[in-house]
């Protein structure tokens, strides 16, 4: 699927895994992609679209579609992902994770390993998860963070999410490190925050990467240099 070879035609449709670096956008990399493809055969107009957006700051997996195989981005973008999140726990952002600066902390020392499994548990299956004010989703017409980059009020509607599998995997006070499995629609940052306010203190996503899309594992993606090299080597 992912593999680059003389014989892939990225007009008919290529499905492509990247690993998507931290501080590049979701469209940077579709803009990468698709330049990168349309020098190298010649081509004028290539449509490429990704099945799911990564933030800036967040590195890992990315399934991007070329040609007619865009058609089958919405089929993969309802796929189930998986996250290894770093939290910082004691303080707070407006933005949730490192995009804004710490607006409050919070005392630390009553959390334990032991209370954290019993928080964890509670965030196990359907919810309702109210999204960031500085996420991308459309209100009115325009982005969410518009409105929070601006300072204005904005009330944001809980959406229904699912997760099937939240797990420690390691606390060192102030940092906790969970690996997340959950549906299309969960905002790994609003999961920081709920998870900071159950601990009764304060918590940011200082960390994020995207390991699996279903089926689809970050270890079998590619980095954009190395597209490019398959590339030239065509």
């Amino acid at each position: 699927m992912h593999q680059i070879t003389p014989h892939t035609d990225f007009i008919k449709g290529a499905v492509l895994l990247i690993d998507k670096p931290v501080d590049w956008s979701s469209f940077d990399i579709v803009k990468k992609v698709r330049n990168m493809i349309s020098k190298r055969l010649g081509l004028k107009k290539l449509k490429v679209g990704h099945a799911g957006t990564l933030d800036p700051l967040a590195s890992g997996l990315m399934i991007i579609c070329t040609g007619k195989a865009t058609k089958e981005i919405e089929s993969y973008q309802g796929l189930e992902k998986e996250y290894i999140a770093t939290l910082y726990l004691g303080a707070s952002t407006p933005s949730c994770d490192l995009e804004t600066e710490v607006d409050h902390t919070f005392p630390t020392d009553h959390i334990s390993p032991e209370l954290i499994h019993k928080i964890l548990d509670n965030f196990k299956g359907e919810s309702l998860q109210v999204p960031p004010v500085f996420s991308a989703k459309r209100i009115q017409g325009r982005r969410a963070y518009d409105f929070a980059r601006k300072g204005e009020e904005l009330a944001m509607r809980p959406q229904l999410i699912n997760i099937s599998e939240l797990e420690m995997l390691d606390f060192k006070t102030p940092e906790l490190t969970l690996r997340v499995k959950c549906s299309k629609g969960t905002y790994i940052r609003a999961l920081a925050r709920d998870i900071g306010k159950a601990l009764d203190t304060g918590a940011y996503l200082a960390v994020l990467r995207r390991t699996k899309i279903g089926q689809f594992s970050v270890d079998d993606a590619l980095i954009p240099k190395k597209i490019e090299e398959l590339l030239i080597n065509l």
